[in-house]
C-alpha cells in the first residue's frame, strides 16, 4: 500500500507541474501495437477513426481530397477529389458530416458522411490547419498557439484558448485529435505529439514519436502529421505525410 501511494503521490506531482506549476510536463514515449499499410500519395491533413473505418482529408494543390479508408489494407474505398484552387487541411466529423479545412483560402466545407456530397462552405480568419471536436464544439488549430473553438452549426467562432508550457506559448499547432478529454497536436516539423488540456490550455505531457517510421522507408516522406483515435477499443493510430505506413500505438513511460 505504501509504494501504491508514493505512485499516487508522484503522478499527482506530474500532473500538477504539467499544469503549469513551475516544473515541465512528462515526456512519454510509445509502444507500436500493429503497422498497417498507407497510401504513399497520402500527404495527410486530417484523419478520423469512425464505425471501423478511417476517414483521411489529404492536401496539396491539385492532390487534395477527402477518403474513406479500410484500416487493415490501406484501400480506398471512397474518394472526393477538392477543387484544385484549394489546399486540403483538417477534417473531423459532427453528426453525419464531414467538416474540412482548407489552408489559405479562409474556406470550409461541410461534407455528407455518406455520400460525400458538399452541403456547404464557411468561412474563417486566419489559416486552416487541424480540426477536431468535444461533445459540444469544433476545436480548430491554425498554425498559431491558438486553439479556436467553433459552432459546430453555425460554424462562427466562439472562443480561443492560448496553449502553452508552463508561461511559454506552443505554436505550429497541426492536427488535431480529441483523446480522453483533451487534445493530441501534432507539432508541425516535430516528432512529438503535445497533450493539451481544454481547461488550461497546458501541455500536461509529451509524447516522444521519434523514430517511428524506419529509416528505410523515409524517402520522400514528410513530416509526422495524423492521428486519430478509437474510443470504443481505447486504439490510438498516426502517421504523416506521404508515409507508406499508419502505426497503432500505445503511450508507455519512456526508455530512457
Amino acid at each position: 500500500m505504501l509504494r501504491l501511494a508514493s505512485y499516487i503521490v508522484l503522478a499527482f506531482s506530474l500532473v500538477s507541474c504539467a499544469d503549469g506549476q513551475g516544473g515541465r510536463p512528462p515526456v512519454f514515449g510509445y509502444q507500436v501495437v500493429h503497422v498497417y499499410p498507407h497510401d504513399h500519395a497520402a500527404f495527410t491533413q486530417g484523419l478520423i477513426y469512425l464505425d471501423g473505418v478511417l476517414y483521411e482529408g489529404t492536401g496539396m494543390k491539385g492532390q487534395s481530397s477527402i477518403r474513406k479508408v479500410d484500416l487493415v489494407s490501406g484501400r480506398v474505398l471512397q474518394e472526393k477529389p477538392i477543387s484544385e484552387q484549394y489546399f486540403g487541411e483538417g477534417l473531423t466529423e459532427w453528426g453525419n458530416q464531414l467538416i474540412e479545412l482548407t489552408w489559405q483560402t479562409k474556406t470550409g466545407f461541410v461534407w455528407d458522411r455518406e455520400t460525400f456530397q458538399l452541403q456547404k462552405s464557411f468561412g474563417y480568419g486566419g489559416e486552416g490547419w487541424g480540426l477536431t471536436h468535444d461533445a459540444k464544439r469544433l476545436i480548430m488549430s491554425d498554425g498559431s498557439a491558438f486553439l479556436r473553438f467553433l459552432d459546430p452549426v453555425t460554424l462562427k467562432e466562439t472562443g480561443k484558448l492560448q496553449v502553452k508550457e508552463g508561461t511559454r506559448p506552443i505554436d505550429n499547432l497541426n492536427e488535431l485529435e480529441y483523446y480522453k478529454g483533451d487534445v493530441l497536436a501534432n507539432i508541425w516539423q516535430q516528432e512529438r505529439i503535445a497533450r493539451i488540456s481544454l481547461t488550461t490550455g497546458q501541455v500536461t505531457a509529451w509524447i516522444d514519436m521519434t523514430d517511428i517510421l524506419p529509416m528505410a522507408d523515409r524517402t520522400g516522406i514528410d513530416v509526422l502529421n495524423g492521428i486519430a483515435y478509437d474510443a470504443k477499443g481505447d486504439r490510438l493510430f498516426v502517421t504523416g505525410k506521404w508515409w507508406p505506413k499508419l502505426f497503432e500505438i500505445k503511450i508507455v513511460p519512456k526508455s530512457r
